[in-house]
Formats: C-alpha cells, sequence, structure tokens
C-alpha cells in the first residue's frame, strides 16, 4: 500500500513540475478568461459543464490590414482538469482592419471531436465562425461540426469576425 502512495504522488509531482512557468501563468489567465466568460454571459456555463472538453486561450492577438495573422496560448480541459497546452496560429487574406486582443474559448460536443484535437488533426473549415459573447448570446448558440466557439474581446479594434482556417498544436502534461 505504501509503495503505491509513494507512486501516485511521484506520478503527480512529475505532472505538476512537467509545466513550465509560462505555462503556469498561461493556466492562470485562462481560470481569470474563463470567470470573465462566465461574467460577461452566465448561459455559457452550460457549454463548461456539458461538452466533452474546451480549450481556452486567454490571450489571442491578431491584427491585419488585407492580410492578417492571430495567434494565441492556451489549455484543454476535460471534466474541469487541465490535460495539456494548445498553440493557436493563423493567417488570412481578406477585408479585414486593425488590431485586437480576444479570449478564444473552443468547446467540443464528443470525445472524439476532443482526441481530434488532441491528435493535431484540427483545424477551423471556413464554415466555422464564432460567436461575440455579450450577454444571453450562450443560451441559443449551437454546435457546428463538433464544435462551438466564443470570442470575448479585451482590447483593441477590429473590423472582422471569422475564425476559419485557425491552425493548432497541442501538447499533453
Amino acid at each position: 500500500m505504501k509503495l503505491i502512495t509513494m507512486v501516485l504522488a511521484l506520478s503527480m509531482t512529475f505532472v505538476v513540475s512537467a509545466q513550465t512557468r509560462k505555462d503556469k501563468k498561461i493556466i492562470k489567465d485562462a481560470a481569470k478568461a474563463k470567470k470573465e466568460l462566465v461574467k460577461t454571459d452566465a448561459n455559457i456555463n452550460t457549454f463548461f459543464e456539458n461538452s466533452a472538453g474546451y480549450v481556452i486561450f486567454p490571450n489571442v492577438g491578431e491584427g491585419g490590414f488585407l492580410v492578417g495573422a492571430a495567434s494565441g496560448n492556451g489549455v484543454l480541459y476535460q471534466e474541469g482538469t487541465a490535460l495539456g497546452m494548445a498553440d493557436l496560429k493563423k493567417l488570412d487574406v481578406g477585408f479585414q482592419a486593425g488590431g485586437q486582443s480576444v479570449i478564444e474559448v473552443i468547446f467540443f460536443e464528443t470525445e472524439d471531436d476532443v482526441m481530434q484535437f488532441e491528435e493535431d488533426n484540427f483545424e477551423f473549415s471556413a464554415q466555422i465562425s464564432a460567436v461575440a459573447l455579450k450577454s444571453g448570446v450562450a443560451a441559443n448558440a449551437k454546435y457546428k461540426d463538433g464544435v462551438a466557439v466564443f470570442t470575448l474581446p479585451k482590447s483593441g479594434l477590429m473590423a472582422k469576425a471569422t475564425v476559419g482556417g485557425q491552425k493548432f498544436k497541442y501538447s499533453s502534461f
């Protein structure tokens, strides 16, 4: 019994120590971002409670003029537990102008959708668009192609609201 306890303690230590200082900051920022999302629209709690998993990107920076780019780091959760870190990259061409910082959260409808994300086989098609979160919006939001995406502007101003073309990388702890 002591051996099992010691093995469990060591494995927990490994998981915690596998997180870098940067990872820990992103996890802390993701927790703050989740609170801000819920504060903006309490109906989003339904997604947090009922989704197969979700990834929160607490600071996505986006900017462009005709050609645009975005990037951010986030955390993948299942049942409220952080499983690993995610990286978002986007490059697009089209009407756009300005720069902004947003919180982005992606909810996965099924376990298969989460697994697809974890296996780095995940990117948004052009049909997927984000719902700009404001009070009451989440109550009527639906999954499309296994995901529901919400963004909450933090600062700046940008004329566009698509997420098509985003690519992701994932690494577990």
